[in-house]
């Protein structure tokens, strides 16, 4: 089992220089390729030049992490694919239990190994730790972190679960199902479109697991850092879009009001603390939500068509209560 390795690029240059040399020793008997969203530095000549073994796709602008990946995924025909971000260390022997993982499950349709903090690494990593789950809410929390908690991992996490979603920093995809779904949506340009990905991919009957014996390390905020408004942005409004297109439950325009109303209280956190463009960022992602709204219902109905009936029911109600309220911060104490 072949897996075509893309690593987004736009702008990484430091990043490559630091992080590809890992990707390119350790996954030799598979295809690494650098998809680049119109960088403008010199990013492309110099893996030309180091790493001539690289495949490289080019496109003629940046069309996010969704478009970028989309667009790349055309010219790559391995039958696993992974989407790895190019701050993302990988360890030897890595790809093995991955192949392993799909190879013990024909219904597992993506996957992610243990993703540890490049920075501290003791600890999880915040983009997906041990995986990824959502409460009834659609907030994502993941096995390791909670919000802002990163736990340090006692190797409490290593067993094999089925997950909501698998983190796209280093996402493990089919492409004969990736395909199958829809691919990314384009509209999310950057951040939660892999929940969406594989809230549909659960949808057509297909598992997200985890290899916990394969790691990596990430370092995070690479390309859009933690503390910018466009971050705040992007997860606001494109958690509103996961719920419209993909919560069928018969109260979801209920759970759709709680949530909104709940955005509304974070927006005033952020004034409390004196961060007014995160603020902003948060009416400004309501607004962006309303006028992609029609389109989101019409994606709903394209959902519905493959989804299957069966259905699973979040361990968690409301992630929100349990750390804000009952002041549970790691994944024992809420699931």
């Amino acid at each position: 089992m072949k897996i075509g390795i893309v690593i987004l690029n736009w702008n990484g240059l430091a990043l490559l220089q630091r992080y590809l040399p890992s990707v390119v020793l350790h996954s030799q008997e598979h295809t690494v390729y650098v998809a680049d969203n119109a960088s403008t530095d010199a990013s492309l000549s110099w893996v030309k030049e180091q790493y001539p073994s690289v495949k490289i796709i080019e496109m003629d602008e940046n069309r996010g992490y969704a478009g970028g990946y989309n667009v790349a995924l055309r010219s790559v025909d391995e039958e696993i694919i992974c989407l790895l971000n190019n701050d993302i260390e990988v360890t030897e022997n890595w790809l093995a239990p991955i192949t392993t993982l799909f190879r013990s499950d024909v219904t597992i349709a993506a996957a992610q190994p243990l993703l540890l903090d490049d920075k501290r690494r003791t600890h999880f990593e915040y983009a997906g730790a041990a995986g990824g789950y959502l409460d009834r809410l659609a907030y994502p929390y993941c096995r390791g972190r909670i919000f802002d908690q990163v736990e340090e991992n006692h190797q409490q996490y290593n067993d094999s679960t089925n997950l909501d979603w698998a983190s796209g920093a280093a996402l493990f995809v089919k492409k004969k199902a990736f395909l199958e779904v829809g691919a990314l949506d384009e509209a999310y340009f950057a951040h939660q479109e892999e929940i969406d990905l594989c809230w549909r991919l659960r949808h057509a009957g297909y598992k997200i697991a985890i290899a916990t014996d394969a790691t990596v390390y990430h370092l995070g905020g690479g390309t859009l850092a933690a503390l910018n408004p466009r971050k705040t942005f992007y997860n606001f409004r494109n958690s509103l879009y996961n719920i419209v297109k993909n919560d069928h439950s018969a109260n979801w325009l209920g759970i759709l009001f709680l949530r909104m109303v709940l955005d509304g209280l974070a927006g005033l956190q952020f004034l409390f603390k004196a961060k007014p463009a995160h603020f902003m960022a948060i009416l400004k992602a309501h607004a962006s939500f309303y006028g992609g709204l029609r389109t989101m219902l019409q994606k709903r109905q394209e959902v519905k068509r493959y989804a299957k009936k069966t259905s699973t029911k979040p361990e968690v109600f409301s992630i929100v209560y349990q750390f804000f309220v009952k002041n549970r911060s790691n994944y024992q104490s809420v699931k």
